[in-house]
C-alpha cells in the first residue's frame, strides 16, 4: 500500500484543526477500497486495553446497502452521500486471540515465550470473567481511541468525516448480520464535503482543566 500522500503538505496541528464534523458530502465522490483499507490499516497503531484490538470494521460502500442503513441512522443524508460509512464494533471475545498477537512480540524479540505464556493466561482469565456488560465499557474506550485516529487520518489524506452515534444499534445488528460477539458502537461516514463545516463553539483549556485538585 502507499504511505500518506498528503502528510507533506498537512502538519499535524493543521490536521487537528482543520478535522469537523461534516455532515454534506458530494455523493459523486467515491473512494477506491484500497484507500480505504490504507485508512483503517493506520489506524490500526491505535492504543488499546492490554493491545487486544478489539475493533472490527463493517465497511459499506454499496448504494443499495447505504439506502438500507438510511433509516437505521435516523435518515441522515451523509449516510446515503458519503462515499461509504465504517462502522466500528467491539469484539467481546477479543481476549481469545491474545496467543496470536503476543506470539508476535516473542517474534520480534521483545517478549520471551514464557512471559508470553504467563500474560496471555492472565488475559484469559481476567477479561474472560468480566461479563459482557463490563467488556463493552472497555471496548467503548478502544473504539473511541481507533476512531478519532482514524478521522485523523482521513482528515491527513483529503477526507472529511463525521461520527454517528444516532442509530438503532439492534436493527443494525439485525440488518447487517452481525455476529453476536461483536457489538455496534458507531458509524463513520467518509467522503468529501459537499460544503465546509459550520464553525463550533468550543471551552477553553482554563474552562475543562485543573491542576492537582478541583476548585470548590
Amino acid at each position: 500500500m502507499s504511505t500518506l500522500n498528503q502528510v507533506d503538505v498537512k502538519d499535524f496541528y493543521t490536521v487537528l484543526k482543520e478535522r469537523h464534523s461534516v455532515r454534506a458530502y458530494d455523493p459523486s465522490v467515491k473512494i477506491p477500497r484500497e484507500e480505504l483499507k490504507e485508512i483503517i490499516e493506520l489506524s490500526l497503531s491505535a492504543p488499546s486495553s492490554s493491545n487486544l484490538q478489539p475493533w472490527r470494521f463493517l465497511i459499506i460502500d454499496e448504494p443499495e446497502l447505504k439506502q438500507k442503513l438510511l433509516p437505521i441512522a435516523n435518515n441522515q443524508q451523509q449516510v446515503v452521500d458519503s462515499s461509504a460509512v465504517i462502522a466500528v464494533l467491539g469484539d467481546l471475545r477479543s481476549y481469545e486471540r491474545a496467543e496470536e498477537i503476543y506470539s508476535e512480540s516473542v517474534r520480534l524479540g521483545t517478549m520471551t515465550e514464557e512471559v508470553k505464556n504467563n500474560f496471555v493466561e492472565r488475559l484469559h482469565k481476567g477479561y474472560g470473567g468480566m461479563g459482557p456488560e463490563r467488556l463493552h465499557q472497555v471496548n467503548l474506550f478502544d473504539a473511541g481511541l481507533v476512531s478519532m485516529q482514524l478521522m485523523l487520518i482521513a482528515k491527513a489524506k483529503g477526507y472529511d468525516t463525521v461520527p454517528m452515534a444516532g442509530y438503532n444499534a439492534e436493527q443494525f445488528a439485525e440488518a447487517f448480520e452481525v455476529p453476536e460477539t461483536l457489538k455496534p458502537i458507531l458509524l463513520i461516514a467518509i467522503g468529501k464535503a459537499a460544503k465546509p463545516a459550520h464553525a463550533t463553539g468550543r471551552l477553553s483549556v482554563d474552562q475543562v482543566t485543573s491542576w492537582n485538585a478541583f476548585q470548590k
